[in-house]
């Protein structure tokens, strides 16, 4: 007697999971179509035939479509649920892997959609894993996870509650669980294993281990200086009473500048870089005893920091640019000779005002406080310092620079310590925070490149970029001291 066939039953819950995604990809298909919406022009050129609408049609087609379908069959309790509920995880798991190879561009909800596509394949009942095959999977997906959430935990800490930072809650929580239960599947039931096969298994958590956390030490970096959370501009240079014009450059690649120009009298000019994560706001107190010093100032927000268009990039990969049309503009004014032209820059200014001295022979002198290391190239000191381990991390740091650059528009630009060697017409003072050891080594590796056109000043107590604060009086000396030399003569 043959087996009752079984009958179909009603998912709810499916049929409302793949309706919320429906609505989410047809809004977005809508809005290429219809213009309102775009990927920003970098990712606009790398479409196929540049077509925004194209895009959006194929986000209907492959996503939206789908979805719909889903979502239908599933509350209506369609015999073919299953079938088209794999169908629909293949296609969103294989839309963000094709994304991600012809966009050559990241985005935090991708890792989201790959596990959405991956939830819809568990839910199709059409592709059967064994507990530890699954939990292979689940930690290496978790920790990709774990880490892009902690590279976004930064939106949480400076702009609270924003869908960035929400995304970022939720990625760090599924990707810890994901990599803990995965761990506790690949591992299940040989803990009762004795003897040398016990020893394997303890081996095994520990490489776990170990590959999660060098997972996010080069992946969530990466996210957080490709990732930047927006900034906005305080205090102007009024209140410090001065005198400002409000100006905007624009760079050789188009992207608008916000910066403030502060005329002096001693016929030399200094461009101001803030650091990662600040704007030109942050630096009015130096720029101030610039002005007191008799230079005229320019103070620059970074591309996509306070008031800049353009992305923001956090290790400063796109620092030439950008100082170079700072620097366009001071050499343009009357009363500053163009002979006479220098940067202050502070960490991640500090660095990119470095490797502008090689790009530009404009620049006579550079003022560079805080700075380490933008890249890889400006950390091979460590294997010399720390043997084995510096070694080691001189190669997670180059994996970081390749993640960096997969997610950023620029490339890693040339090592600091070249950059020195480089710029043979200008004179570098580096001033370093008593409180931070890397600073110092950093500093002595940079000067080996020209100890004759290197100067290093350790502030003894400062912390990060804290010379000024720690004692204004004898910062405005040094580094007026140190200008005057190689600016004036």
């Amino acid at each position: 007697m043959a087996a009752p066939a079984r009958t179909a039953r009603r998912r709810p819950w499916l049929a409302g999971f793949a309706a919320t995604n429906a609505v989410a990809a047809w809004g977005g298909a809508v809005g290429l179509v219809g213009g309102w919406m775009d990927f920003g022009d970098v990712i606009n050129s790398r479409l196929p035939f540049r077509s925004v609408v194209l895009a959006g049609l194929s986000l209907a087609v492959v996503v939206a479509l789908p979805l719909t379908a889903l979502a239908r069959a599933a509350w209506a309790a369609h015999p073919r649920t299953n079938d088209i509920a794999a169908l629909v995880g293949l296609l969103l798991v294989g839309w963000i892997i094709v994304q991600i190879m012809v966009l050559r561009a990241f985005s935090p909800f991708q890792p989201f959609y790959l596990c959405v596509g991956v939830g819809f394949l568990a839910a199709s009942q059409r592709i059967s894993l064994s507990r530890t095959s699954r939990g292979r999977l689940a930690v290496p997906v978790g920790a990709v996870a774990l880490a892009v959430g902690i590279g976004l935990v930064p939106h949480l800490i400076k702009r609270g509650l924003t869908p960035t930072s929400v995304l970022s809650v939720l990625l760090v929580a599924a990707g810890g669980a994901a990599v803990v239960l995965g761990a506790r599947s690949v591992l299940a039931g040989r803990w009762a294993l004795g003897g040398w096969r016990r020893v394997g298994q303890v081996g095994s958590g520990l490489a776990i281990a170990v590959a999660v956390v060098a997972t996010v030490s080069v992946v969530a970096p990466a996210v957080a200086v490709t990732h930047v959370p927006a900034t906005s501009v305080g205090a102007t240079p009024t209140s410090h009473g001065l005198e400002f014009e409000a100006v905007t450059l624009t760079t050789s690649d188009d992207v608008a500048l916000a910066a403030w120009f502060v005329r002096g009298t001693n016929g030399a000019g200094v461009v101001v870089l803030h650091g990662a994560g600040s704007t030109r706001s942050a630096v009015l107190p130096q720029a101030a005893a610039l002005v007191a010093g008799g230079y005229s100032v320019m103070l620059v927000d970074a591309r996509g920091h306070g008031d800049s268009d353009g992305t923001a990039m956090d290790f400063g990969w796109h620092g030439d640019l950008d100082i170079a049309a700072a620097i366009d503009f001071l050499a343009a004014q009357p009363g500053v000779d163009p002979g006479h032209i220098g940067l202050v820059g502070f960490s991640m200014g500090g660095e990119e005002a470095i490797g502008a001295a090689a790009a530009d022979p404009r620049v006579r002198a550079v003022v560079a406080e805080g700075a380490t290391a933008r890249s890889a190239a400006d950390k091979a000191w460590l294997s010399d310092q720390f043997g084995w381990r510096g070694w080691v991390q001189e190669q997670l740091e180059r994996v970081q620079d390749s993640i960096t650059s997969y997610l950023s528009a620029a490339s890693p630009p040339i090592a600091l310590r070249d950059a020195v060697s480089a710029a043979t017409g200008a004179h570098f003072l580096l001033i370093t925070a008593g409180e931070v050891a890397d600073e110092g080594s950093a500093a002595a590796y940079l000067r080996s490149a020209a100890v004759d056109r290197v100067w290093v000043w350790p502030v003894e107590g400062a912390g990060h970029t804290g010379g000024y604060g720690t004692d204004p009086a004898e910062w405005q000396q040094h580094v007026i001291e140190f200008l005057d030399l190689y600016l004036l003569g």
